[in-house]
């Protein structure tokens, strides 16, 4: 790919460097194709006009071993006399988020060509060599973390030649992921004065993205934003939350009416604070929402309105946070690839959204990851931990190994996924295996006098030791049990894939075994539900009694944290404890997912009390008030309230069992499978449920206590 074009980076460039090809074009032109990637994040205009909808080009891989390319039609933009300008930032590839990958001597480079086939069937390429030129751009600075800088009065000094490296092709790789596009756009709901005398904007939604402005300002005047997810129990802008993120935009004013928007960074925001102008209208200001290119494909609606509230703020997190890599959160000096949060999670994300391209690109960067010893680190692309094979392969983290290329399988059928997957998934397993002090389970890794590196355990658990981020739960425990599960399914791709899993048969029979002969007792709220949900629970009926009580205990609230809360009401309503379930989603009191709903929240909290009912906030160091991972409750709606589950995988036949609950009044589900719109809706007439059900093939529908094998088709019972 692009054999003939070669890498070229600026020499003695301050800021983004601006890449220049002008050519003319004077014949009737039938089709030019610009093929183009950057070692950073790139804009490219011809003749002034943006090229393609792709904002942040070329997304986030494993750069040293996949790096994508992408190609543009720009036929349209053509004239006979052509400028092409390509602007180069660091984004993912050398800026502060690239910590440990950063490269050692990080150059800001491109490669590319634009072929042009004219019509009397001649065709000429221009190829990125030295004769391209290069100048300083009026984008003065631009980083991930830090925000973007821009100077309207700054002129260039003459282009020079670029500078022609030596660096590796063998990385190409043609375009895998969904593009990152603009997918919305909101205007600021207030413009107000803190009474800190501060004065800020409030778009009244917290999104990813970027803000366009339009000004008259003075030639020279420095307008200085700075974004913020949540104001101060006083009212006053606050983002300490952000840690060492900037998160900023400067602009200088050139001195004319002028609109301009951020383009080699983006940002996570509710409130802006604006500095540099006397009066703020709200009608200079637009926020951007950005997203990876994902169609919608499931909605929840229900009769009580700050559940509703609680299904948008799932979207959001999903949007927010799905920006080429399923990201933990989009505003701090973090915004990386959690695995634990994406295995958590995926589930949800396919109900809601066609995430099948969007996580294929994502687990070709997590096998291209995956150390020679089978571990997956915590973070894809890893920026981490990326020279060294002894990593940080955390139980539940890494177990993304297994769940996602399942879940993908599960919602969408494609057989030649799992298939390219399958190998990652077994040496996974095969990591746990070899690393455990004691047979048939995993234990030891959080001993470090024996070598072990630790798991984060029940992160963020409520029920915590004072000073810790981890629950209580047995680290050993919540490792053997994702031991048994990510075993098993293995066994289950292996099966769909027709190979011979009889050794990890075995294994799983030897876990089970081992695990009832070793914890004897549950201790938590989590350890109840992974023993229930895994299957490893030999007494069933003795498992989900404790987990309730425990629950009722604790004034019917949980004490989760991110590896118990995605199975927790599962294990309640799997096992006959549907309406306890119910009255933890319902619950609106500390801790619970209504809790951030009644406190303003617009999208998913990484706490429950990331802001406390007086106005102060868990803690300055990792409270994201933008964090999906607990929206994967989005999850349990569709598949057990709504009852909505693929009976074979892609949805080739459906399952629809709903469990509704009188608390709620109506609740309806609609999901575009890729068999067709699947909609399971009920609502209480007269003290009684009443059932519509809509499936698009052939189905298992189970109302009332009884099972109905259908054709495509409306039902009501």
């Amino acid at each position: 790919m692009l054999d003939n074009s070669k890498w070229i980076a600026a020499a003695g460039i301050d800021g983004c460097p601006e890449f220049i090809k002008r050519f003319d074009a004077a014949r009737q032109v039938s089709r030019a194709v610009l093929t183009v990637t950057a070692a950073g994040v790139y804009s490219a205009k011809l003749n002034g006009s943006r090229v393609g909808s792709f904002f942040l080009a070329p997304g986030w891989t494993v750069y040293n071993k996949r790096h994508q390319v992408q190609k543009y039609d720009v036929t349209k933009l053509l004239l006979e006399k052509n400028e092409l300008r390509i602007t180069v930032g660091s984004g993912w590839y050398c800026g502060e988020i690239s910590r440990a990958s950063k490269p050692a001597d990080p150059k800001l480079m491109l490669i590319g060509e634009l072929e042009i086939r004219f019509a009397d069937g001649s065709c000429e390429c221009y190829v990125t060599d030295e004769s391209w030129e290069v100048a300083e751009s009026k984008i003065r600075y631009a980083d991930i973390y830090n925000g973007e800088h821009y100077d309207a009065t700054f002129e260039s000094a003459a282009p020079t030649h670029a500078v022609v490296c030596d660096y590796p092709r063998e990385q190409l790789i043609s375009q895998q992921g969904e593009e990152i596009v603009f997918c919305e756009e909101l205007r600021p709901i207030r413009a107000f004065v803190t009474p800190a005398g501060e004065k800020l904007l409030d778009f009244g939604q917290e999104i990813t993205g970027i803000v366009s402005i339009r000004t008259r300002a003075a030639r020279g005047t420095k307008i200085h934003i700075t974004c913020a997810e949540m104001l101060d129990a006083a009212g006053n802008f606050y983002n300490e939350n952000y840690r060492s993120a900037k998160s900023e935009m400067i602009y200088i004013c050139g001195g004319k009416e002028e609109c301009w928007q951020p383009e080699l960074s983006f940002y996570g925001f509710r409130y802006l604070k604006v500095e540099g102008l006397d009066t703020l209208d709200v009608e200079d200001f637009r926020a951007k929402v950005i997203c990876s290119d994902m169609r919608r494909i499931g909605r929840l609606n229900s009769g009580i309105g700050k559940l509703n509230r609680l299904f948008d703020n799932v979207v959001w997190g999903q949007k927010g946070n799905f920006v080429d890599v399923p990201t933990d959160c989009p505003q701090r000096d973090e915004r990386l690839g959690w695995t634990g949060d994406a295995q958590v999670f995926i589930n949800t994300a396919c109900y809601q959204f066609d995430t099948k391209k969007f996580y294929t690109k994502w687990l070709e960067d997590m096998k291209a990851n995956q150390r020679e010893s089978g571990a997956i680190p915590m973070v894809v692309p890893d920026v981490l931990e990326t020279n060294s094979q002894d990593i940080k392969a955390s139980t539940a983290w890494a177990d993304a190994a297994t769940v996602c290329p399942w879940q993908l399988y599960r919602h969408f059928g494609d057989l030649g996924l799992l298939r390219s997957h399958f190998d990652m998934m077994k040496r996974w397993v095969g990591y746990m295996t070899d690393r455990t002090t004691t047979p048939d389970l995993w234990t030891g890794y959080n001993d470090a006098s024996k070598g072990g590196k630790g798991h984060f355990g029940d992160w963020l658990g409520l029920d915590a030791k004072e000073g810790s981020y981890v629950g209580s739960s047995d680290g050993d425990f919540i490792a053997s049990a994702f031991y048994y599960y990510s075993t098993g399914l293995v066994i289950k791709a292996g099966k769909e894939l027709g190979e011979d899993v009889s050794c990890y048969e075995a294994l799983y029979s030897r876990i089970y075994d081992k695990f009832n002969q070793t914890f004897t007792e549950y201790k938590t709220q989590t350890e109840c539900a992974l023993a229930i949900y895994f299957g490893l629970a030999p007494d069933m009926k003795a498992a989900v009694a404790k987990l309730a009580r425990l629950i009722h205990e604790n004034g019917d609230c949980l004490t989760t944290g991110f590896v118990g809360t995605p199975y927790l009401l599962y294990a309640l309503s799997e096992q006959g404890e549907t309406e306890l379930a119910y009255t933890l989603l319902l619950q609106e009191k500390f801790p619970s997912w209504l809790y951030a709903v009644n406190q303003g929240a617009t999208t998913m909290w990484e706490h429950w009390d990331g802001k406390k009912e007086d106005g102060s906030f868990w803690s300055r160091d990792m409270n994201s008030f933008n964090h999906y991972a607990y929206g994967a409750v989005a999850g349990w709606v569709f598949e057990e309230a709504a009852g909505i589950t693929p009976e074979l995988p892609g949805f080739k036949k459906v399952r629809v069992a709903p469990k509704p609950d009188a608390r709620l009044g109506w609740l309806t589900a609609e999901v575009d499978t890729p068999s067709g719109r699947v909609v399971s809706e009920w609502r209480y007439e007269n003290g009684e449920a009443r059932y519509t059900i809509c499936v698009p093939c052939d189905a298992v529908i189970v109302v009332g206590g009884k099972e109905y094998e259908v054709s495509a088709g409306t039902y009501m019972y």
